[in-house]
């Protein structure tokens, strides 16, 4: 489990170090897991993160410890985020892709995907199951009315550097940011090798130009 020094670092640095990182939530006695391949970072001095409106009961989570899980409603639906150093900064959990080990077996894929069928009934395909901030958190059965506000635990939820070696990273724009909410600002955080897999892959977007919209480099 990753512990307190690891959160202890400023958000935009903590939203690269995440990626690879395991995340475990134990859903039945079955620990389901998923292994981050996106995060965007927010910062208290930028118009885009919540904590810029101020301080509200809601949003206390960004103000409180770094590793402090801050869960909130996106379009309805539950999303994953981690303060990070500092009050207000805080890193939201974009998209993963399935983890399977021998703590979480490949028995619980089926478990994720009733858990996150299509809108029609039927399964959602393994890559699928959690390529946005949404459907990460329902195919793992993480709620905001549970673990907002909430420190990890290494009995229920929490997250673990598992071995796994980024060696390089697409920085990019953020999605669904208003131009004049500092959307120009490339704190989206893509591993390379599973770009197809996140929310929107910044490499094949037509109107996206390297250097402007998005930047690669090595780690």
């Amino acid at each position: 489990m990753l512990d307190f020094s690891f959160f202890n670092q400023p958000a935009t640095e903590l939203a690269s170090t995440l990626l690879g990182k395991v995340i475990r939530h134990k859903v039945d006695g079955y620990w389901l897991a998923c292994k981050i391949i996106e995060t965007e970072a927010y910062l208290l001095e930028e118009k885009a993160s919540h904590s810029s409106l101020g301080y509200t009961d809601k949003r206390k989570a960004m103000f409180m410890s770094a590793g402090t899980i801050y869960m909130y409603y996106c379009r309805g639906a539950d999303s994953l985020n981690i303060s990070a150093r500092g009050e207000g900064n805080a890193v939201l959990i974009k998209s993963a892709v399935v983890w399977i080990d021998k703590k979480s077996p490949e028995s619980t894929l089926a478990i994720m995907q009733k858990l996150n069928p299509l809108p029609n009934g039927t399964q959602r395909t393994k890559e699928k199951l959690c390529s946005g901030q949404t459907l990460l958190c329902k195919s793992l059965k993480l709620k905001v009315k549970d673990w907002d506000q909430q420190q990890f635990d290494p009995q229920k939820f929490y997250i673990e550097d598992v071995g796994e070696k980024i060696s390089k990273i697409i920085q990019a724009r953020r999605l669904g940011i208003p131009e004049h909410r500092d959307a120009h600002l490339l704190y989206r955080y893509i591993d390379y090798d599973n770009a197809k897999h996140c929310t929107q892959n910044p490499l094949t977007k037509a109107n996206f130009k390297e250097g402007v919209d998005y930047i690669v480099r090595n780690i």
